[in-house]
C-alpha cells in the first residue's frame, strides 16, 4: 500500500490528497440527497403499511433494504471524509476539543453530525433486523415505522443545511 495514503496530519496536503478529499466530499454531499429521499420513502411506506393495515409485500422488503444499503454506503463515505476533512478529526486535533465545542460550526461537523448520523444508521440497521424476525405484517410495519422515523428525524436534525442551500 502506498505510504502517501496515510499522510501524517502535520504534512501539507498534496494535489492527490486534495483531489481525494474533493471527490469524497462531492460524492458524500450528493449521495446524501439519495439517502434522504430513500429513507423518507421507506419511512412513509412503513407508516402507510401500518396505518393502512396492508399486507407486507416483497416491495416493502426491497424498499427497507434499499434504505439500509444506501445509508450504510453513506456512512462509509462519511467516515472516510471525517478522517480526511479539515472539518472532521483534523479540526479536533488542530483546534483542541474545547475550542471545537465552543464553536457551533466546528462542533456540528466534528462532533454532532457524525455522532447523530451514526446513531441514525444504527437505528435503521436495528429496525431492519428486528422487522425480519416478525412473522406478520402489522408488527413488521410497526418496527420499521418506529426505527426509520426516528432515524429520519435524527438525520434531518444534523444535516448542515447552510451548505445544502449555499
Amino acid at each position: 500500500m502506498p505510504t502517501s495514503f496515510f499522510l501524517p496530519l502535520s504534512q501539507p496536503k498534496t494535489k492527490q490528497f486534495q483531489n481525494m478529499y474533493t471527490t469524497f466530499q462531492f460524492i458524500h454531499s450528493y449521495w446524501a440527497y439519495l439517502v434522504l429521499f430513500i429513507v423518507l420513502i421507506a419511512t412513509l411506506n412503513a407508516l402507510a403499511g401500518l396505518l393502512g393495515n396492508k399486507e407486507y409485500q416483497p416491495k416493502d422488503f426491497r424498499i427497507s433494504l434499499f434504505a439500509l444499503i444506501v445509508s450504510h454506503i453513506q456512512l462509509l463515505l462519511g467516515l472516510v471524509l471525517y478522517v480526511i476533512s479539515p472539518l472532521g478529526l483534523k479540526s479536533i486535533s488542530s483546534n483542541g476539543m474545547a475550542t471545537v465545542m465552543k464553536d457551533s460550526m466546528l462542533r456540528l461537523y466534528a462532533v454532532e453530525h457524525i455522532t447523530v448520523m451514526i446513531l441514525a444508521v444504527v437505528l435503521i440497521t436495528i429496525g431492519y433486523s428486528k422487522h425480519k424476525k416478525k412473522l406478520v405484517s402489522k408488527p413488521k410495519f410497526k418496527t420499521l415505522s418506529i426505527f426509520y422515523t426516528l432515524a429520519l428525524i435524527l438525520m434531518l436534525s444534523r444535516i448542515p443545511w447552510q451548505q445544502w442551500f449555499a
